[in-house]
């Protein structure tokens, strides 16, 4: 007889703050980190300089709010930009811009996605989230948000970006366990950029692939190479899906 493994809803949380430090610091270029704490809190609420909010339904529900402070909330932002190729000239300088808002709303939205997807592959659930809402709120005021959940667990985490500025994720959801009862695989994550280096295709390669036809293969290479690197190619697309 096997002893049946328990996910917690701390363990829930800390798949959120996986996907929190993950795409904040894979889209931005930089290293975002979250606290090897957690404080447990009463409720959770929207807080100066930018918070952002999305509700979750499905397998179980809950509530993810981030706050974000004004240089925190700046930092990521152009980080973005500039990482998306921006001009740095031509990139808003206050969080309370429309731009930064909806940048930041952006970016909880990949955060979810990325959540969501986890969670619905190790703990075989189904979660849907609303659209995230951006608000930007002054030093006087604080929004308490009321998800209407049952025996709700409340957590607050804080992270911490590559210049030291300080936000935090504000988490509330049903309390409950995920009991596994039987073995069963899932499909593992993979990244793109490291299955090109696996394959020894560089960036600018790779971006050709689709546009690269056989004929023209055919055309640069030996016969007996050109088939090998076909070969290769066409198990790389497969591999990515495309």
């Amino acid at each position: 007889m096997t002893t049946n493994t328990i996910v917690t809803s701390d363990d829930i949380l800390l798949k959120l703050c996986h996907s929190v430090a993950h795409v904040l610091s894979s889209t931005s270029a930089s290293h975002v980190s979250h606290a090897g704490m957690v404080q447990s809190i009463a409720r959770t609420r929207l807080k100066p300089d930018l918070g952002c909010f999305s509700i979750f339904d499905g397998g179980f529900s809950g509530l993810v709010v981030i706050n974000f402070s004004a240089p925190a909330a700046i930092e990521i932002y152009r980080r973005y930009m500039l990482n998306m190729g921006m001009p740095e000239e031509e990139l808003a300088f206050s969080h309370t811009s429309d731009e930064v808002g909806n940048v930041m709303g952006e970016l909880m939205n990949q955060i979810l996605g990325d959540f969501i997807n986890k969670i619905s592959k190790e703990l075989q659930t189904s979660i849907s989230q609303s659209q995230p809402k951006m608000l930007t709120i002054n030093k006087e005021l604080t929004i308490s948000i009321d998800a209407n959940l049952d025996d709700a667990v409340a957590r607050r985490v804080s992270f911490k970006t590559e210049n030291n500025h300080i936000f935090y994720l504000e988490f509330a959801m049903d309390k409950t366990e995920f009991i596994k009862l039987d073995e069963f695989e899932y499909d593992e994550e993979f990244d793109p950029d490291s299955l090109l280096e696996q394959h020894g295709m560089s960036g600018a390669q790779a971006s050709n692939v689709e546009s690269i036809t056989p004929w023209s293969r055919m055309a640069d290479k030996p016969a007996i190479s050109q088939q090998h690197s076909n070969m290769d190619a066409d198990d790389l697309l497969d591999e990515l899906g495309i």
